[in-house]
């Protein structure tokens, strides 16, 4: 075999070495990302996701690790990410794991009277016992009565010391938790799991309760 052969062979090996993660990178460096993201419309949910099969080197901040037996996972924005050699790679969530918060951007989709929590492919329900929502089978497409969008958010926080990303999330998460059980008023839940004539009522008093609790921690709330 000549020389030009032979290094000819180990071109092709190279190439067919190195597709898999070129692939998973998105062609790397300049190459085609048209592919990133898809655009979630079900239920009129009509938001931009990751899309999974994604490699990315750095995680966003501000999310939650999750772990499922042996497996490990980041929860950021209703965004899964699960270890991929030394990076992630954008997944889908393992039935039945817990999170402490629906992402920023819900949809709750009635099925039998009983609500579930639609975000990028995932279903959510809350569960009592756990204090937190569990990520759950897709219920049947028939039983869709009514869907609603998640409520805006009212509190706006600033940090006046500095805080990072990390600490905002966690001191918000706190804050929501405190002010849930001081004034029974969730607005993650259906009507903020209070009855319908108490709702209104309910949910001054829960982001009076918040914002309290962020500006005893150093964020000017608006």
């Amino acid at each position: 075999m000549s020389n030009r052969s032979l290094l000819g062979l180990i071109a092709v090996a190279a190439l067919v070495a190195f597709a898999p993660a070129y692939a998973a990178d998105g062609g790397g460096r300049g190459g085609s990302q048209a592919h990133a993201q898809h655009f979630d419309a079900r239920y009129q949910h009509n938001q931009y996701y990751p899309s999974r099969g994604n490699v990315t080197g750095q995680l966003p901040g501000g999310g939650y690790a999750i772990n499922r037996g042996e497996r490990h996972f980041w929860y950021h924005g209703g965004v899964w990410y699960e270890p991929y050699g030394p990076r992630w790679m954008v997944v889908g969530p393992p039935l039945g794991v817990f999170v402490p918060l629906l992402p920023p951007f819900y949809t709750t989709v009635w099925f039998g009277g009983i609500p579930y929590y639609y975000a990028n492919d995932t279903y959510y329900m809350w569960h009592e016992n756990e204090h937190s929502y569990e990520v759950v089978e897709p219920p049947g497409e028939a039983g869709a009565a009514a869907t609603e969008a998640p409520p805006q958010p009212d509190v706006f926080m600033y940090p006046r010391s500095g805080q990072s990303e990390e600490q905002q999330a966690t001191d918000r998460y706190e804050c929501h938790r405190w002010a849930a059980r001081q004034t029974g008023f969730d607005p993650t839940r259906a009507d903020g799991g209070v009855p319908v004539n108490e709702a209104r009522n309910r949910r001054g008093d829960y982001f009076r309760a918040i914002g309290a609790c962020l500006e005893g921690r150093g964020y000017s709330v608006k």
